[in-house]
């Protein structure tokens, strides 16, 4: 294991940690897409390109953008019913 890889393992345990551990839903999405870029980094370190690629566009953008859209509507639900 190189330098680089074992770094980002460890990036790679801490931001899974941070979104393990935090509770509002808007910053777990972002720390969520910053841990799915962290993976990918990992992934592409470890020579595996297509993986990496593969995880940039499932765990950085598309989950996060579901969990943000998500959050949006029940916002827009919940300001509805106040009024």
């Amino acid at each position: 294991m190189t330098a680089v890889q074992a770094v980002l393992l460890v990036l790679v345990a801490a931001a899974g940690t941070l979104v393990a551990l935090t509770r509002e839903p808007l910053r777990q999405a972002i720390l969520a897409a910053t841990f799915g870029v962290t993976l990918a980094l990992l992934f592409f370190a470890l020579q595996a390109p297509d993986v990496a690629l593969s995880q940039i566009v499932v765990g950085g953008v598309a989950l996060p953008a579901m969990v943000l859209l998500a959050l949006a509507e029940v916002r827009a639900r919940d300001e509805g019913d106040d009024q």
